[in-house]
């Protein structure tokens, strides 16, 4: 079976969540990004903002490096909407680079920000995967959207 390499660096961080929406996940372990900075800009059905990558000299994301199925991969492109699976270099933290897959959109809004229980997952899974604390701060400090929908 064909395995392909899926950096994570939103919701999909949380190992539960990503492994309810696709079946198998092997979890390589943390990662990051060069030259991307993660905002809540992308626009979401439920008016709020998702997680993205925008272009930033200097800045790195951090996320998590999965090993998944092909077919996985199949099921993310359906499930991640108003997103576009682009490759992107990614490094470990030995300074290693690999190639993987991950999720960018240009499908934007005005208003870049999550609502609380999306901000939590995307914290949980930070933690799960024991992102670098100035890193989790600046999760932590992304102001949220009032939870009025719910």
């Amino acid at each position: 079976m064909k395995r392909i390499l899926y950096f994570a660096y939103g919701s999909n961080m949380l190992s539960k969540c990503l492994r309810s929406r696709i079946g198998f996940v092997k979890t390589l372990g943390l990662a990051f990004l060069k030259d991307r900075k993660v905002v809540f800009n992308k626009r979401s059905k439920d008016g709020s903002g998702k997680a993205n990558l925008v272009q930033s000299p200097g800045d790195i994301t951090w996320g998590v490096l999965y090993e998944i199925n092909v077919e996985g991969l199949d099921k993310l492109d359906k499930l991640e909407g108003g997103y576009a699976r682009v490759n992107v270099q990614i490094w470990l933290p030995s300074n290693n680079m690999v190639e993987a897959v991950t999720y960018i959109s240009d499908n934007l809004t005005n208003d870049p920000r999550p609502y609380k229980w999306y901000k939590e997952i995307v914290l949980s899974g930070a933690r799960e995967h024991n992102l670098p604390q100035d890193y989790i701060a600046y999760l932590k400090e992304i102001p949220v959207k009032p939870n009025d929908h719910l």
